[in-house]
């Protein structure tokens, strides 16, 4: 059952203290620096030894160490001394409560998330950070989705890194003794004529694929109801991801949805079990009401994910739920409520 971290009682220990303001500020969509700021001096803290943390501690040199500044070094002082760290409970009062109204409980009954990213493409934590913070949230499984090759920008995974990635996956899975599974995935980007961006032979290695637009999002509507069916009818394709590729908020600006005949492309998928997005980024909502309800009364299923590029941005599913509920969707139609070994098997399936 996917849940909010539970609250911040006194003592708590300074990492911890330093790792919730990071997910705290993340699922505020602060600037990254500031993310990353106390993330890099929880990293630092926790790779002293006991004895010079006291040490520091009483000396009040934690401002000599890399990557700790007077915030930072706030936050473990008064972790040290047994209190909740103002910088900490100031966030908490601003930026711990439920990020939006409605749907809780279909909220509560995800289990997992099809979508998310870490830093091996453009997310901003390591992937040990992102299952860690994915265990603590109650999540029992997660699909690590990086990007594909074309997606430079974002640095996408080529197969030899992929390669490197399946294998680094398979061995945090295996370290967790099936307490929680990391299931190897990809957000493959959808080429203009609805090929994928990564050869079939890697794709098969994979459990999930999310197959996205990100380029030439603009085309004229027939070529574009071509590419998108063509990929949500590939075999190798799970999740259609952010089907529309609009923006409507946030510090990119907007960008208007791509124009498509969306029954088409809804028909394809209830044809062939892939899953519709439903990508809780608030910058994206994508997609938008009346796609949804479409793609409900057509029989789609449906995966309601965060998009997540920071651990505390898998609460964005909040924002999913609400529509999801809001506008009808039968929770048994959600993969993201299925348990894993169910998902392993739709995704397989395809």
């Amino acid at each position: 059952m996917v849940a909010l971290l539970p609250p911040v009682t006194a003592p708590i220990d300074p990492v911890t203290a330093l790792r919730r303001i990071a997910f705290l500020l993340e699922r505020t969509r602060a600037g990254s620096y500031r993310v990353e700021a106390f993330r890099k001096a929880a990293t630092t803290i926790a790779s002293l030894p006991d004895g010079e943390v006291t040490a520091r501690h009483t000396a009040g040199t934690f401002t000599d160490l890399p990557g700790i500044g007077a915030s930072t070094a706030a936050v473990v002082s008064d972790s040290l001394e047994g209190m909740v760290p103002t910088y900490l409970a100031t966030l908490l009062r601003t930026a711990g409560e439920p990020l939006v109204d409605g749907g809780e409980d279909l909220y509560a009954a995800l289990t997992g998330d099809c979508h998310s990213h870490s830093t091996w493409s453009d997310g901003g934590s390591p992937i040990e950070e992102m299952v860690l913070s994915a265990v603590e949230t109650g999540h029992e499984w997660l699909v690590l989705t990086d990007h594909s090759p074309q997606l430079r920008v974002a640095n996408g995974l080529s197969a030899e890194r992929l390669t490197r990635q399946i294998a680094l996956v398979d061995a945090i899975t295996a370290s967790l003794g099936g307490a929680f599974t990391l299931f190897k995935g990809i957000e493959v980007d959808i080429l203009d004529d609805g090929a994928l961006d990564q050869t079939p032979a890697m794709l098969d290695k994979l459990d999930l694929v999310v197959a996205s637009a990100h380029s030439k999002l603009r085309m004229p509507a027939a070529p574009m109801t071509r590419r998108l069916v063509t990929a949500a009818s590939n075999p190798r394709v799970n999740v259609l991801g952010h089907c529309t590729g609009r923006l409507v908020t946030g510090t990119r600006g907007t960008r208007p949805q791509s124009e498509f005949d969306a029954r088409a492309v809804f028909e394809a998928c209830a044809e062939h079990g892939t899953a519709v997005e439903i990508n809780s980024r608030p910058e994206r909502c994508d997609p938008p009401d009346e796609l949804i309800e479409l793609a409900r009364d057509l029989g789609c299923l449906f995966a309601i994910d965060s998009d997540a590029h920071a651990p505390g941005q898998l609460d964005m599913k909040a924002y999913g739920t609400e529509r999801a509920d809001r506008l009808g969707i039968p929770p048994e139609r959600i993969v993201t409520t299925w348990d894993a070994d169910r998902l392993r098997a739709w995704a397989g399936a395809r």
